[in-house]
């Protein structure tokens, strides 16, 4: 993956859809070949549903697509494994880093192989924050950041480098932008839900807000504290 798309960087957008990079297009061509041909069935941010087989992966080629065009280092491939609408693997790679997350549902979560947990920080005045969105008011949080890109940012939750994750008042991220980065806090001892209630873990292409927080307190803080 990374060699298919070296070549693509600070070419723009692909001029076929919306927000949409040439980087996202070479990316997407490379993954969803490479996964049909494994026997999975694909469901691609930039190519929608392809393929068939018992197991589906909802895959971001490129999650942090303005990062990795403009040369930021903060971009990744997001890979997360569905039987039926069950979770149960995910994998998210920085490309820039070569820093790679994993986890299997029910066997922990790893970074580059090493066993992770996220903090243990419960109050909200305490934690540091990332933001998909730029927050309408400041909700009494330690400090804030806005990385770009969805999955990693989710991983950062789980490893411990980031005490929470959410989007913002007018921000929604799709089940492919962080399913995978879901496990893996999930499997780190993190906690989560959708500021409107529902399911965030789907094979729909629905929309979502959710939060990913390091404890089930800090969790309930946000969420009572509402979309900021």
């Amino acid at each position: 993956m990374g060699d298919a798309v070296a070549g693509t960087r600070h070419r723009g957008f692909s001029g076929e859809r919306e927000s949409q990079y040439v980087i996202d297009v070479v990316a997407d061509d490379v993954a969803t070949r490479i996964l049909r041909g494994a026997g999975f069935r694909v469901i691609s941010e930039e190519s929608g549903v392809t393929g068939d087989g018992a197991y589906s992966v909802v895959v971001d080629p490129i999650d942090g697509s303005t990062n990795a065009d403009r040369g930021i280092p903060f971009f990744s491939t997001s890979l997360a494994v569905m039987r039926g609408e069950e979770l149960v693997a995910g994998l998210v790679m920085n490309h820039a880093t070569g820093t790679c997350y994993e986890a299997q549902r029910g066997a922990g979560a790893t970074r580059d192989g090493v066993t992770i947990r996220a903090t243990t920080v419960t109050s909200v005045d305490h934690a540091v924050i990332a933001f998909s969105g730029l927050p309408s008011v400041h909700g009494g949080w330690a400090q804030f950041r806005a990385l770009g890109a969805a999955s990693l940012e989710a991983c950062l939750v789980a490893d411990g480098s980031l005490d929470a994750f959410s989007v913002t008042r007018h921000t929604r991220l799709h089940p492919w932008d962080y399913l995978a980065g879901l496990l893996i806090a999930r499997e780190a001892g993190g906690a989560d839900a959708d500021y409107d209630g529902g399911d965030l873990v789907t094979s729909s292409m629905a929309p979502r807000r959710p939060v990913l927080a390091a404890t089930a307190a800090l969790r309930d803080a946000l969420v009572r504290a509402g979309l900021p």
